[in-house]
């Protein structure tokens, strides 16, 4: 099982990695413009392997009005909060708070879809309540270089992914996952069309081959090649394990951004990122089978 607990540990790892690198793109170019980019070139990319992998399936009409609707949670607000948050806060404390999401999902599940939480996934909420509060306290006692509206602007993200997960639960196993990433990255950059084309004359900030290349690695890993290792990952090891792996997000983001960017990490930081990873591990670890 080696092999696919490396395909999970690496996709999830590229995830938080690429906190960062959103991070660095957020400084130069505009915030449409490097969503619809990426969007692009997502498209580009999926159209070939979809028809390759999966054939020409086409969803229906209900999966498509489903999809649009990931597409506008998943890819357009969550990358649009994400990168405006960005631009306010650390990568570190950016990285940690998307450790809240199997809570949220958690929670977002009880409220909509009345699923019924036992007490470990209340325990979960709990302790990504009290990581976040330890992020506040950070953020009063003036340690890092975070901000709260940043910090508030990544958490709207956060609960912008939760509901494509939500959606997502409603069409599972109805199209293939290759398929639904090419349609959801088509009607992201439909959307996001209108707010490009007011800041087109920023595209000459991509003559540098380092943005170039930042956006390029952006795009391919979060919208393809995380994506790929992912359910390759997923083929051979259980579902719920794989969950576990979700625990190296937090954790290379926060790496990246104290290593590479040099962002401060403080003791008040510590806690928080104990209890979020806590908190994630207690809401994405297998459950014991009865008997």
């Amino acid at each position: 099982m080696i092999l696919p607990y490396s395909q999970l540990a690496l996709s999830m790892a590229l995830v938080g990695a690429n906190v960062a690198v959103a991070k660095l793109l957020a400084e130069t170019l505009p915030i449409p413009m490097i969503a619809g980019l990426r969007c692009a070139l997502a498209v580009a990319v999926l159209w070939p392997l979809a028809r390759a992998m999966e054939g020409a399936a086409r969803p229906g009409g209900r999966v498509l009005w489903n999809l649009a609707l990931q597409a506008a949670f998943g890819t357009v607000i969550y990358n649009s909060a994400l990168l405006a948050g960005l631009r306010l806060t650390t990568a570190l404390e950016a990285g940690l708070i998307l450790a809240t999401l199997p809570a949220v999902v958690a929670v977002g599940g009880a409220l909509w879809l009345r699923e019924r939480l036992p007490r470990r996934q209340w325990a979960a909420v709990a302790l990504a309540a009290f990581g976040m509060a330890a992020l506040v306290l950070a953020r009063a006692a003036g340690d890092g270089h975070g901000s709260a509206a940043g910090n508030l602007l990544v958490f709207a993200g956060v609960v912008g992914e939760a509901m494509y997960v939500l959606l997502a639960k409603r069409v599972a196993g109805r199209v293939p996952v290759v398929t639904a990433t090419l349609w959801m990255q088509a009607f992201s950059l439909l959307m996001l069309v209108p707010f490009c084309l007011p800041v087109l004359g920023a595209a000459a900030a991509l003559a540098d081959p380092a943005v170039g290349g930042l956006l390029v690695f952006h795009s391919l890993t979060t919208s393809v090649l995380c994506l790929l290792l992912w359910y390759a990952g997923l083929k051979r090891a259980a579902a719920g394990i794989a969950g576990v792996f979700t625990a190296f997000l937090p954790a290379s983001a926060a790496a990246v951004a104290i290593l590479v960017l040099g962002e401060p990490f403080t003791a008040v930081h510590a806690a928080g990122f104990v209890l979020l990873m806590l908190s994630l591990l207690l809401a994405t670890w297998p459950a014991r089978r009865p008997g």
